[in-house]
């Protein structure tokens, strides 16, 4: 049987309101998945009108994070993977793509989203040889992240953090940097960040779309600049080629050549 953890939290008694969009299900949508209600369409639909190019930003985050992994397990080495704020799962997800490499890689999810609880046992499926568990927790809280990731990583290893379009919901920057740094002082040397987040500076249409759409009553989502996203690899070693728009990290092909987008990431080492 795999081997599957769940720590539940406070979301767990929440329940799941289909009155409002929410930014999880309706990035689900963009991405092509089941598990938003009509609501989160109509929210979906409604900014696809304004920048019909963020459905392009979804899916070049997705696929984004399935070159990070690739790269982590198949040239670093790396076979455990925090992931917080891990989103409705759908396809490419973290441990799919690295215990399609490894099957003994060990993956951690973290989210507090109750929907995102409640389809957990798709991302806490594993292979025989591996371990995914799930732990119900807010990004905002990194020592109650760390405490039960440790529970089924050992965090004296190299361990991978993934922070996917999920600092975006920090409030500020300088929160979002706080929490970055006090995640990775936990985590040893040979250990790997991997941020990528909706970034300013690229697509005024992008900028607005977003903008009208945190004054519309769901959760905010804040872009950073391109210097705010890089910042958070202050003291690591950045991975070639750097911080840079999405598309253009390491692409399977270049032709045509890769055009940037705003959504900005990088990958770096902890020395």
């Amino acid at each position: 049987m795999p081997d599957q953890a769940m720590t539940p939290g406070p979301a767990a008694q929440q329940k799941i309101d289909t009155s409002v969009p929410h930014s999880a299900r309706i990035w689900n949508y963009w991405l092509g998945g089941k598990d938003n209600y009509p609501v989160d369409e109509e929210a979906g639909d409604a900014y696809t009108a304004v920048f019909p190019g963020i459905v392009t930003i979804a899916r070049s985050s997705r696929a984004f994070l399935r070159r990070n992994i690739t790269y982590l397990v198949s040239e670093a080495g790396i076979r455990q993977f925090l992931d917080v704020g891990t989103g409705l799962p759908t396809a490419d997800n973290t441990h799919q793509v690295a215990q399609g490499i490894a099957p003994e890689a060990r993956i951690v999810y973290v989210d507090n989203d109750p929907m995102v609880l409640a389809h957990a046992h798709a991302l806490l499926y594993s292979t025989p040889e591996g371990v995914t568990a799930y732990v119900d927790a807010n990004v905002t809280d990194p020592d109650r992240i760390l405490a039960e990731a440790a529970k089924t990583l050992d965090l004296s290893q190299p361990t991978a953090l993934i922070l996917s379009n999920i600092l975006g919901h920090v409030a500020t920057h300088d929160q979002a940097l706080s929490i970055v740094t006090r995640l990775m002082d936990a985590l040893p040397s040979g250990s790997y960040l991997s941020i990528n987040d909706g970034s300013r500076g690229i697509d005024p249409v992008f900028e607005q779309a977003q903008d009208a759409y945190n004054e519309s009553g769901a959760v905010p989502y804040n872009l950073r600049t391109i210097d705010e996203i890089t910042a958070y690899f202050d003291g690591l070693e950045l991975v070639d080629p750097g911080v840079v728009s999405v598309p253009l990290w390491r692409p399977e092909s270049t032709s045509p050549a890769p055009e940037p987008i705003g959504e900005h990431g990088g990958l770096a080492r902890k020395p």
